[in-house]
């Protein structure tokens, strides 16, 4: 989906939710017109971080969807293998668990193969499925460098785990807290670290980590 115009998707997305564009204008603050004159006249060319992150949350859909950066969109969908297994694009992308690190190219660099009746009985949905690497120490001993995890970007209501996400251009892998109304706590499993706190405007959530593998 994320490779669509932008424009053409959100009409596709309020069309499903029964929802006008300008009752959206008015989610995100702007005047009735605006999300109008957005598909219509491509005036804004591009859809605002803030306004397309409350968007992306109400339409159940990505941000990459509404023309963000969109990490993992391209990346190639799971192969069937032989005897019901799933091979599960493992891409060249590494996701800091220390002071940060830039996404790279989402290319597949191979595969993990799975059981396509194990990825049934978890509830995943292959096609949502990436593995990346960790770099950095800042969740030892959970997750160490040079890790390889699963992440899950099916979207869904953000809770308490273990989640890949980004900050501006940085992707980070970090245990994500909601309990406090209107902040996102990342937490590091290595006490050395300390939390970060941040409005859920400045986060974008990529997916969920649901899987490890690792040298013991």
């Amino acid at each position: 989906m994320a490779d669509r115009d932008p424009r053409s998707r959100l009409l596709d997305l309020a069309a499903r939710r029964g929802v006008s564009l300008a009752a959206l204008s008015g989610l995100i603050g702007r005047n009735p017109t605006y999300l109008q004159q957005f598909v219509r006249k491509g005036s804004p060319r591009k859809l605002e971080e803030q306004d397309r992150r409350k968007l992306a949350e109400f339409l159940g859909a990505s941000e990459a969807e509404l023309g963000g950066p969109a990490y993992f969109s391209n990346a190639p969908g799971p192969g069937r293998a032989p005897g019901g297994w799933l091979d599960i694009p493992r891409l060249d992308v590494a996701a800091s668990a220390g002071p940060g690190a830039y996404g790279q190219d989402d290319a597949a660099i191979g595969t993990f193969r799975f059981s396509a009746r194990w990825l049934r009985e978890q509830g995943f949905d292959p096609a949502m499925l990436s593995a990346i690497r960790v770099a950095g120490d800042s969740m030892e001993p959970l997750l160490r460098d040079g890790d390889e995890i699963l992440v899950d970007r099916t979207p869904r209501p953000l809770r308490d785990g273990i989640h890949v996400v980004r900050i501006e251009d940085s992707l980070l892998v970090k245990r994500v807290q909601t309990g406090v109304p209107g902040q996102i706590v990342l937490e590091s499993q290595n006490p050395a670290y300390r939390p970060i706190v941040l409005k859920p405007h400045e986060v974008e959530v990529i997916g969920r980590v649901v899987w490890k593998s690792g040298r013991l």
